[in-house]
């Protein structure tokens, strides 16, 4: 399992995750850094380090 070289996770860590509303299949997007979820519609930023916040209060609607 190669790391993608602009990947803004650690290698192996996408692919364990899932959205934690509805276990969907997460992406990344590089600006503003931000895990997706297209299923809830939902962008769960990415903190400085590298470090995901999975949290419902930190997630932002991807409709708006």
């Amino acid at each position: 399992m190669a790391e993608h070289p602009d990947s803004l996770l650690p290698e192996g860590l996408l692919e364990i995750m899932q959205c934690p509303r509805c276990a969907g299949v997460l992406k990344e997007r590089a600006a503003p850094p931000a895990l997706l979820c297209e299923q809830c519609r939902l962008a769960y930023p990415i903190a400085d380090g590298g470090i995901p916040v999975m949290l419902d209060d930190a997630a932002v609607s991807l409709d708006d």
